[in-house]
């Protein structure tokens, strides 16, 4: 039996889909609880600073928060976009075993990166 390469192509695209659309409305709404978290404090910050009541003395350590807030932030986007990857790698890889197995009736074992 052939592989069918435009359903092999369409089935690919299915599943790479499938995983990014669910994991970019999962980053959406990350980004945009912990960016709002972080304007929010840059809005104290600021004011406080306007105000004086974050004084020169203390304005690096609340200045030095909000770089804290905002690279744990890309850390962690970093890490949820590495694990997408993995998770299209592992679908558009199953789709293809699959379809080599169903076309050599061969039980091949599907590889996996996690």
């Amino acid at each position: 039996m052939a592989l069918d390469i435009s359903k092999l192509v369409t089935d690919m695209k299915d599943a790479a889909s499938t995983v990014l659309m669910t994991d970019v409305s999962t980053f959406r709404g990350f980004s945009e609880r912990q960016l709002e978290a972080i304007a929010t404090q840059s809005a104290f910050v600021a004011a406080g600073i306007a105000s004086g009541q974050i004084t020169a003395e203390t304005r690096d350590f609340f200045l030095d928060g909000i770089e804290d807030m905002t690279l744990s932030f890309a850390k962690t986007l970093r890490g949820l976009i590495l694990v997408t990857i993995e998770k299209v790698w592992n679908a558009v890889v199953g789709v293809i075993w699959k379809a080599i197995s169903t076309a050599t009736g061969l039980a091949l074992p599907v590889p996996s990166l996690g």
